[in-house]
């Protein structure tokens, strides 16, 4: 595959405009890369804050009796399409170009925000429809994650990967800060049409950006003759087969993220039966998260230790983080609880992205970044569903020490991967597993 003159003159440019021996923001000297970080940036943000949204509204307007189980049920559909499309998305990713899935993701996004804001202004808006938009968002989502992690390599210098996975992955911080202020106050103060026209507007900017973005190789181009000589891709499960040390990390993850992420169903039932708050508070408590993740995002590759190490470590602090709202039930605790624990998730999510990045072959990341996020996604409907239908019957202070607790086998799990046998794969990721 061959360079794109645009791509390498836009670098070239942002390592002349160096003074001084210290390097700009990579965003900043790779302009490719900040317009396709800053698009991701958008869809996130949309997405996080119609989830958050839509959850406040189920909970605090539209449903009286089993608030929880259609909480979940919502939650749950915003978190399949990761899950079934998967094999779809891998070779989506694999066979178009990287920017045309990036955009077309975007817009089609963007369009279905645009048909549930019309149909929310129009009056009557069903709760199945609600349903179904947020689907469709996910869908979208489903597509656009992966193929910028695969895409990274393509818009960055060998040397810039792990800085550029940091900002990838601040993204979905930043979405949380900036979807959770948003998304319940929105809500508050505009109905789910509001919603939906803050949404399509940040799906447009986002197509915007990616379609003025250059990428350095064209996917799937057949005239390529490095892509033509290249040897078959080989399928989801095999990628995962060839590489056992992965795999085990990421089972360790799926089942951390049966409770991890029942805190967004916990926090507006916590919010409505134990804090008496509104919009305001799910608001407080969603950015606290959301800060949490995004400066965890940023210092993650300075924690020090082997990544499974580290890792179990972050998930035994997350396991206390959030457990102790089952105890004591202020807003400002809940809050620094809740920032800590996204500061785990992001520091945690840096260090095995970067790890990923390196250890898994270039043509079989499309397929990997798709299953990676299939198999750490499977656990997010479960967790939805059961989480939201035990809050019909259990406390949410209940709920919060179920989180905690089961986090602990999970961590426990993660740490006895940091031994000999796993050691050199890590500490040598250019070199693969051995």
């Amino acid at each position: 595959m061959t360079a794109s003159p645009v791509a390498v003159s836009e670098t070239e440019a942002g390592a002349a405009g160096e003074t001084g021996g210290r390097r700009a923001p990579l965003i900043l000297r790779n302009r490719a890369f900040g317009a396709v970080w800053l698009g991701q940036v958008l869809t996130q943000a949309a997405v996080r804050m119609f989830q958050v949204g839509v959850s406040w509204w189920i909970v605090a307007y539209a449903v009286h009796d089993a608030r929880g189980l259609a909480s979940g049920l919502f939650m749950a559909a915003c978190t399949l399409p990761a899950v079934v499309l998967a094999p779809v998305v891998a070779g989506a990713v694999a066979r178009f170009a990287h920017r045309s899935v990036l955009r077309t993701a975007a817009g089609l996004a963007g369009g279905a925000s645009a048909a549930l804001a019309l149909w929310a202004y129009g009056g009557g808006l069903p709760l199945a429809t609600v349903y179904a938009a947020g689907l469709a968002l996910a869908t979208c989502q489903a597509f656009f994650d992966p193929c910028l992690t695969t895409s990274v390599p393509e818009l960055v210098d060998d040397a810039d990967i792990e800085t550029a996975t940091g900002f990838e992955l601040s993204t979905q911080s930043l979405a949380g800060l900036g979807g959770a202020l948003l998304g319940a106050l929105t809500v508050d103060r505009a109905g789910v049409a509001g919603l939906a026209v803050g949404c399509a507007a940040a799906y447009a900017g986002a197509a915007l950006l990616v379609a003025s973005a250059r990428f350095r190789t064209t996917a799937g181009d057949p005239a390529d003759p490095v892509a033509a000589a290249a040897p078959p891709r080989r399928t989801l499960r095999r990628i995962l087969g060839e590489l056992p040390y992965v795999r085990r990390i990421l089972v360790c993850f799926t089942a951390a993220n049966l409770f991890t992420t029942a805190v967004f169903v916990v926090i507006p039932l916590y919010t409505r039966s134990v804090l008496r708050g509104g919009g305001g508070t799910v608001a407080l408590l969603e950015a606290s998260l959301g800060t949490g993740a995004l400066v965890g995002a940023f210092t993650g590759a300075r924690v020090p230790g082997r990544p499974t190490v580290a890792g179990a470590y972050c998930l035994g602090l997350m396991a206390l983080a959030l457990a102790l709202p089952g105890l004591v039930a202020h807003r400002l605790v809940i809050a620094g609880c809740l920032a800590v624990a996204g500061w785990c998730a992001g520091a945690v999510s840096v260090r095995f992205v970067a790890l990923f990045q390196r250890l898994v072959p270039t043509a079989d990341k499309p397929g990997f970044f798709a299953v990676m996020q299939a198999v750490l996604g499977a656990s997010l409907p479960v967790a939805s569903l059961v989480f939201g239908s035990a809050g019909d019957f259990l406390s949410p202070q209940t709920l919060c020490l179920v989180q905690g607790v089961g986090l602990v086998p999970a961590a426990v799990a993660l740490a006895l991967l940091g031994s000999p046998t796993p050691g050199p794969a890590v500490a040598e990721p250019a070199g693969g597993e051995r």
